[in-house]
């Protein structure tokens, strides 16, 4: 029996599907198993009962669970069959995960953004399982000529309560395949679930720790040509001319094509065209004015000060509320654009042929990428097949297709199989930034220190409505008005992880420590008050589950010991993004004179925990990531021209600048809601806020580690 060859488009196994007669193309996915180095084989799939779009069962009594959704770090490829396991009631170590490629007739939201996988698939998943769990029970009870109520599950057998008899989910798949499809079946309650809510590790892992072709950067194709592109070196430039000349005559270089603003160089190796493309000779001329893209301080300035901007959301009397306030807090809080940075950086395979196109790589929009492919080509989407790999990070980077759509362009110029490659110095001058954003916050107090009115106002670059107008304290003060106003720059922008909130919430969170200061008030306690008030007396929509958000609250002061510690200083925040609950505790102590963040405890409510190994580590990789950018990151521009383009001038947060991170859940029924992103929003806030207590200086710019008095913080 022979493993199946590596990941490469030609050595694509052709796996038959006995029931529908059509083919399966799938890579070589290890098994779900944490326990055996067994992998997916030829054999485990001869014969294999197609039962719907999700799993298919071999004779064997092998479960193929094919996830439909791009997997990006988030561990979608693991927790996604867990749910169809734990439904089916088949043991963990009897299922192979696969990928499975584009396809929009049999599955829904084949996306990788705004964690929202789980809570629109949970249901549909459950589903899958529980009707083959289903049919395989009447194929049983009709094999013995029994009940069906007879009869139950357990671990991949099914077993007649009565007699003891046993047949295997593998003895059974071509009757129950037969049977009709039950439109309704019984799911699981929630104390039954003996999968769902362990820990269950990636299963990619084996495949990550050898090295084995995974990623999209990793693929290859026997003949396919490599092609990097060089782009304007600002923005607001457009191209002018170009003398490929020397280019033309290197070894292993096959063209140099021109499209849009862009010049390819195509070859046999991505170290001839890289030579290749550094000697092209390119003249640029301006498209636009290159100031808006330097002076962002003047642009925030005279747009915070505007009158022609979009109110959000207005309750109460916001202008009577502040004339008779006891007390006006107001403050500016700012962040710049920032590189999205994965790991991986750009890349893509495309092959346009005469009667179709053929896509492969990391992308978080496959649909989009079909789409758009077919727009550019004037075909029917059709006629473009597109298979997906694992990404090695995107963070919103990769929702774009522009990467997507280069390759094609290429291909489509050269008429052969290309791929094209960024470097990191593309990745990150000619890439798509977290918007740049200011904020203006106003509170009004009265004389018991209750808060009475509340601003904001947000200035974002190209960032759409750059607030949340809905989210706390909205609905918990009478007086209240958010508003903004768009800048829009020559800088392409595009969704950074946790969309808006990865600088809204800190600033908010921040902000409203200032004014619990004011007010004399613990900031825990400030904030409960505040949810009391909104439960009890809420003034316009509440979008945000209050009792939900205290319990993250309650929690996290539980465990943290908040306010009951000798020699730390404890920073607090809490947010609700992506339907999920998350309250902060960072702890500072003073080292030599210098603040040192020793630890972060986070509280997260995101319902039924699918994965706790999975769910943990994404808390936890969302604490490092909305660290490590609010003290470091800062992408500058001049004329048009990113100042940093690479990681020796871009700063990344350390391993050894990593506190400790402590992670609870809370408990609960309640269907899934997101994780991917919710654990980044807050952590700044906490952070910064520590940083007040032990320092007594107010952050309210980021990169903290830029900021004033804040050298040597770590």
């Amino acid at each position: 029996m022979s493993t199946l060859p590596n990941p490469s488009r030609r050595n694509f196994l052709k796996l038959a599907i006995a029931t529908s007669g059509g083919l399966f193309l799938g890579f070589n996915w290890n098994t779900a198993s944490a326990d055996t180095q067994a992998i997916l084989t030829e054999g485990t799939l001869a014969g294999a009962i197609d039962f719907n779009s999700y799993l298919s069962i071999a004779p064997n009594g092998i479960v193929t669970i094919f996830s439909p959704n791009p997997e990006v770090g988030q561990g979608i490829k693991t927790a996604f069959p867990m749910i169809v396991a734990e439904e089916l009631d088949v043991d963990w170590k009897n299922v192979n995960v696969m990928q499975a490629p584009l396809d929009t007739q049999k599955f829904e939201r084949q996306v990788a953004g705004g964690s929202g996988s789980i809570r629109h698939s949970w249901q549909r998943l459950r589903k899958a399982g529980a009707t083959a769990r289903q049919m395989l029970l009447e194929a049983g009870a009709k094999q013995w000529k029994v009940p069906v109520a007879e009869c139950k599950t357990e671990k991949g057998m099914v077993i007649h309560n009565t007699s003891g008899r046993k047949l295997s989910y593998g003895e059974l798949a071509s009757e129950a395949a037969k049977l009709s499809v039950p439109s309704d079946v019984k799911l699981k309650e929630v104390k039954d679930f003996q999968l769902i809510g362990q820990v269950a590790k990636n299963v990619d892992n084996p495949k990550i720790l050898i090295g084995q072709p995974l990623y999209g950067i990793d693929f290859y194709r026997e003949g396919m040509l490599f092609a990097m592109i060089k782009r304007p070196s600002a923005f607001g430039l457009k191209l002018k001319s170009v003398d490929s000349t020397a280019a033309k005559s290197m070894s292993g270089i096959t063209d140099v094509v021109t499209f849009k603003n862009n010049v390819a160089v195509v070859g046999k190796s991505t170290w001839q065209v890289k030579k290749a493309i550094d000697s092209l000779k390119i003249e640029y001329e301006k498209e636009s004015d290159l100031e808006s893209t330097t002076d962002h301080n003047r642009i925030f300035e005279e747009l915070l000060n505007s009158t022609n901007t979009t109110v959000r959301r207005k309750d109460g009397d916001v202008e009577m509320a502040f004339k008779n306030a006891a007390k006006v807090i107001k403050s500016e809080y700012q962040c710049p654009f920032i590189s999205h940075s994965p790991l991986e950086p750009m890349n893509f395979f495309a092959h346009v042929k005469p009667d179709s196109v053929e896509l492969i790589g990391s992308t978080q929009t496959p649909e989009a990428a079909r789409n758009e492919t077919a727009k550019l080509l004037n075909i029917a989407p059709e006629k473009v097949s597109v298979e997906m790999t694992r990404m090695g990070g995107g963070f919103g980077r990769r929702l774009k297709t522009d990467y997507v759509l280069e390759a094609v362009e290429v291909s489509n110029l050269v008429k052969a199989p290309v791929k094209v490659i960024w470097t990191r110095e593309d990745d990150m001058t000619g890439g798509s930034y977290r918007p740049a954003v200011r904020y203006r916050f106003e509170a009004a107090l009265d004389k018991q220190g209750n808060l009475v009115g509340y601003k904001l106002r947000g200035v974002g670059m190209n960032s759409g409505n750059c607030t949340r107008e809905d989210n706390f304290p909205s609905g918990a003060v009478e007086n209240l008005l958010i508003d903004t106003v768009e800048h829009k720059s020559p800088i392409t922008t595009g969704p950074w992880r946790a969309p808006i909130t990865n600088f809204l919430a800190f600033a908010e969170q921040a902000f409203l420590d200032e004014v619990a200061s004011a007010a004399k008030k613990d900031p825990v306690q400030f904030r409960l008050e505040l949810l009391d008030k909104a439960k009890k007396s809420p003034t316009g929509a509440i979008k945000y589950d209050i009792d939900r958000m205290k319990s993250v609250i309650l929690l996290v002061v539980e465990k943290s010991g908040w306010g009951k510690k000798k020699g730390v200083s404890q920073g607090f925040s809490v947010y609700f993004s992506h339907f999920s609950y998350v309250a902060q505790v960072g702890e500072v102590v003073m080292q030599k004179g210098k603040p040192v963040l020793t630890k972060i405890y986070a509280a997260a409510d995101c319902g039924v925990v699918i994965n706790k190994s999975g769910a943990r580590q994404q808390i936890m990789g969302g604490i490092v990531d909305g660290l490590g950018h609010a003290m470091y990151a800062n992408l500058t521009f001049k004329d048009g021209a990113p100042q940093q383009s690479n990681f020796n001038t871009y700063r990344l947060i350390r391993m050894n600048e990593i506190p400790e991170v402590e992670v609870h859940f809370v408990e609960n029924t309640i269907d899934p809601t997101g994780l991917g992103e919710p654990a980044l929003p807050p952590t700044g806030a906490a952070v910064a806020n520590a940083l007040f207590k032990a320092t007594g200086k107010r952050l309210r710019n980021q990169p903290f580690a830029e900021q004033e008095g804040m050298k040597g913080v770590s």
